[in-house]
């Protein structure tokens, strides 16, 4: 178990071996919230929150349902066409 001492400006260091399993780095953000046991740190997340609607893409595709032999002739015909010589 890792100590750390809380400095006279009210600063922590947080123990080498625990930012380095958890990738935090300098200038990491962190939400700081009294839980029952202590203090919870967590990492302030780096992800801009999307829409459903965003990131689905083609899952609003209203055509026929096309058949597994379709799809493969499909497929096969774009690797051809991304890899034939020029």
């Amino acid at each position: 178990m890792d100590t750390t001492t809380l400095s006279s400006r009210g600063q922590i260091v947080i123990p080498k071996t625990l930012r380095e399993s958890r990738h935090w780095h300098a200038g990491t953000s962190f939400v700081v919230e009294e839980v029952p046991q202590g203090i919870l740190l967590k990492p302030v997340s780096t992800f801009v929150p999307s829409r459903l609607e965003d990131v689905l893409g083609c899952t609003a595709y209203r055509g026929p349902a096309l058949s597994q032999a379709d799809i493969d002739a499909a497929l096969s015909a774009d690797v051809a066409r991304r890899y034939a010589t020029k």
